[in-house]
């Protein structure tokens, strides 16, 4: 299996996932041409994405699928909550909307030689999801935005082998920040974005022997550094009680304009 962000942030968001056999994109969050430059940059044309599956509705997830679905005529789906508020959006524009299909939270969808099971997130969307994947063995979890998480969270991404999270903000940057207190509010909340400690904590919760490389990415670009993130979540996986050190895994931080390192395993 391979994974890699196309790009991650704040500003749109397209991560590719490919076995021998299957090749999707989660999200489609940038424009046409630079969802066209990072998928073909990996070797591989959009005439051969199987699927695109989507997190949620926000603008930074879905800005680039209406020309996608015109010019490519790929299937997309997505939670039925997710499927509703895309077919509402008048943003896309005109599509055929028999390429979208929808598929249940904590139901297993095959997809060639690839299952993906979408799981509930907290996020405030219509019915917004992660996805654990798997292929001939090999697991692995996305999350983009989420506000808060619980044990079913952590349950659903147990024994993965590859795990992305976002590490959207520090706490103070944020709070200290030009965004007006209505946005602070909401990104703070159960249902906004996690910040840097605890998406290092998620982490250091799922963390097991068989991971192989751990991703935080959808920086904010206003509240938020790579450095500033990478030293944070090590921190927490660190000074946590767990056997496990932050240098026992490789950890990436997503680029938000470019695409970043590709992970095969």
């Amino acid at each position: 299996m391979r994974v890699c962000c196309i790009a991650s942030g704040s500003s749109g968001n397209c991560t590719y996932v490919g076995t021998d056999a299957a090749h999707i994109l989660i999200d489609a969050g940038i424009s046409g041409k630079k969802t066209r430059e990072g998928v073909e940059s990996l070797g591989i044309s959009m005439n051969e994405i199987d699927g695109i599956f989507l997190t949620h509705e926000h603008s930074d997830h879905i800005g680039g699928l209406g020309i996608i679905l015109r010019k490519y005529e790929i299937p997309v789906y997505g939670t039925p909550g997710t499927v509703r508020a895309v077919e509402e959006n008048p943003d896309i524009g005109e599509f055929d909307h028999s390429l979208l299909h929808s598929i249940n939270a904590d139901e297993k969808f095959m997809l060639r030689d690839m299952s993906l099971k979408p799981v509930r997130i907290a996020h405030d969307a219509a019915e917004p999801a992660g996805y654990r994947i798997e292929s001939d063995g090999r697991r692995l979890g996305i999350i983009t935005d989420i506000g808060s998480y619980n044990d079913y969270t952590v349950e659903s991404m147990k024994n993965v082998n590859v795990m992305m999270i976002e590490a959207n903000h520090d706490i103070r940057m944020l709070q200290t920040g030009r965004y007006p207190y209505m946005l602070k509010k909401r990104i703070l909340s159960d249902h906004g974005h996690l910040c840097n400690e605890k998406a290092g904590d998620f982490l250091d919760s799922i963390l097991n022997d068989s991971i192989k490389a751990l991703i935080i990415g959808h920086l904010s670009q206003e509240n938020n550094i790579p450095e500033l993130a990478y030293e944070a979540v090590r921190a927490e996986i660190e000074t946590s009680s767990s056997k496990y050190h932050a240098n026992d895994f490789p950890l990436i931080v997503a680029k938000r304009r470019e695409r970043s390192e590709c992970i095969e395993f």
